[in-house]
């Protein structure tokens, strides 16, 4: 069943939500840069404003929805949005980048991002409402027995991630797109819940500030965990530059970050926000040393793993600060009728993580077995019976010209009639493709492409479930 127009979407028109989406992504900040990594320069960030007139942002998406080309486009544009409230510098000198630094700032561009934001908010996280169910009587003995049941559950037996990643053919690939998950909120970690710490609501405002510095390393720059996550990426050759790797985050990574920027920046969401930090930092501890034990495995004696194990340690001591010294004063200032928010708040927030989780685990198995979808297409191909061949769509490149990552709602051929092509499936992952070759881009999977030879022509068609299981 189709969910229902909210307010807001009833009181504008498709058109014209598409119209203030274009005000917003068609800024030259946003066009294809050219690459798929951006160095000293976190401005330019990719979001394929071509693609903007096929999705329709004036309604809720569905849960099942949550990994589809719009949610993608639409995280990448709110994710910037919020951003353009944080400080950035590029790591170099600023006057190569001074424009973009200018127009990233912009009261201009700020505005047309504010007149969209409102929108994808409910088209991405309206879906929540309807998942969600905390009603019901709550009192500070029903909460906190909750919370410990809930927490029991999230924090007992082995991370599917960790699974994942160590049963992967290519496991420095895999924990590579990891860490570049990660980065998407780590290199600015804490930011959204900076927002939370202006105004006064007495003694916990003071307990929560603590929490915050702890994140930034009590104003040791060394001891910032963010600081520490960019050891990380150090250690294994990757760029620390802010969001260096934007084309390889996936819609649901950026979901977390952007899902703490939502539930700040509108203060009326408070209550939510304190129950999403609890789940957070009550189950990063238990993660956290499986990952870090995960990486030392993958990476013996290559890896700086100080965050993680970091984590391990000062999230047991915030989550006990949280809840006794935050959450739980605050109930009794404020009455059991907060209670609600709170618990909401924590299970929106362990719904997004689990979605999360699947997303990277479905992203790491297929890019894992691109071989094996290069093969299936190949077949497919050979077989001759491709069933929508009028909704086939040709396409001619030429050398170098790049296509920025994105995902697709349903299987697709990829089949190359001339010319030479890098199917990209994630970050230093990728098939090439001749005159002849095809590969199947499953549904909801992040890839891009660029083009290697003088002109390349391929096709893309849509591939039903069952022809794709039965090649």
């Amino acid at each position: 069943m189709p969910a229902k127009k909210t307010p807001l979407q009833r009181s504008r028109s498709r058109d014209e939500i598409r119209r203030l989406a274009h005000n917003y992504a068609d800024s030259q900040l946003f066009i294809n840069p050219g690459d798929f990594i951006v160095q000293s320069n976190p401005y330019r960030r990719p979001l394929r404003p071509q693609d903007l007139d096929g999705f329709d942002f004036s309604r809720q998406l569905p849960r099942d929805q949550f990994f589809s080309a719009s949610a993608l486009a639409a995280q990448r544009i709110l994710l910037n949005v919020y951003e353009s409230e944080l400080i950035f510098l590029p790591k170099g000198p600023l006057a190569p980048v001074e424009q973009d630094f200018r127009t990233f700032y912009a009261d201009e561009i700020k505005l047309a991002g504010e007149a969209i934001r409102p929108i994808l908010e409910d088209h991405l996280f309206g879906f929540l409402d309807r998942e969600i169910d905390v009603s019901g009587p709550w009192s500070l003995p029903a909460m906190r027995a909750y919370f410990a049941t809930r927490l029991d559950e999230a924090n007992r037996g082995e991370s599917r991630v960790v699974e994942t990643i160590l049963a992967a053919g290519d496991k420095e690939a895999a924990a590579t797109d990891f860490l570049i998950q990660l980065a998407a909120d780590f290199l600015t970690e804490a930011s959204a819940m900076a927002r939370n710490v202006l105004g006064n609501f007495g003694a916990p405002l003071s307990e929560l500030f603590k929490v915050l510095i702890d994140e930034y390393g009590y104003g040791v720059p060394e001891a910032k965990h963010s600081t520490l996550f960019e050891k990380t990426l150090e250690s294994r050759e990757l760029l620390t530059d802010i969001h260096a790797y934007w084309q390889f985050y996936l819609g649901s990574s950026l979901a977390l970050v952007n899902y703490f920027h939502l539930v700040s920046r509108n203060h009326a969401n408070f209550f939510r926000y304190l129950g999403a930090l609890y789940y957070t930092e009550s189950t990063l501890s238990h993660a956290n040393r499986q990952q870090a034990r995960m990486l030392q495995r993958i990476f013996p004696g290559a890896v700086d793993t100080r965050y993680f194990e970091e984590h391990v340690h000062i999230d047991q001591h915030h989550s006990r600060m949280v809840l006794s010294k935050i959450i739980e004063p605050i109930v009794e200032r404020c009455g059991d009728a907060v209670i609600l928010e709170i618990v909401r708040g924590f299970e929106e927030f362990r719904l997004l993580q689990g979605l999360a989780d699947e997303d990277l685990i479905a992203q790491i198995e297929w890019s894992n077995a691109r071989e094996e979808y290069h093969a299936k297409a190949q077949r497919l191909v050979a077989q001759g019976n491709l069933r929508r061949p009028a909704q086939r769509t040709a396409f001619k490149e030429t050398k170098g010209e790049l296509s920025v990552t994105h995902v697709h709602d349903e299987h697709e051929l990829f089949l190359v009639e001339d010319g030479t092509i890098d199917l990209v499936t994630g970050y230093g992952q990728s098939v090439r493709l001749t005159a002849g070759d095809a590969m199947v881009i499953a549904r909801n999977r992040l890839h891009g492409s660029v083009v290697l030879s003088e002109a390349c022509r391929y096709s893309v068609q849509p591939v039903e479930d069952a022809q794709l299981w039965s090649c």
